[in-house]
């Protein structure tokens, strides 16, 4: 009662066509393409001055600012909702206990 059935594979029945005849190919061998190794363009070397440097702390410095007061924003804004929240619940609760 609990177990499964597992259905059978019925055989196929009627005209069932032969395997088709796979016949081998000959192959012939050729030279292999000459390809020279082209070396890699020279490309200048990327120059650290400090120039750069302090403008890449710089930019960093920044993007850590704006995203830290982003997250400094969210995070007041759920704490005044929940204030808020708990201010009204505790209005509401007071009202219906006078009644």
């Amino acid at each position: 009662m609990f177990r499964p059935k597992v259905p059978t594979m019925p055989q196929p029945t009627g005209l069932t066509t032969p395997p088709a005849v796979v016949e081998p190919t000959t192959v012939t061998p050729h030279a292999p393409a000459s390809t020279a190794a082209t070396p890699a363009p020279n490309r200048p070397a990327v120059q650290v001055t400090p120039g750069t440097v302090l403008a890449l702390v710089g930019g960093g410095t920044a993007v850590v600012l704006v995203v830290g007061a982003v997250l400094v924003c969210l995070l007041l804004a759920v704490a005044l909702t929940a204030t808020s929240v708990a201010v009204c619940a505790l209005t509401v609760r007071s009202v219906t206990a006078r009644r």
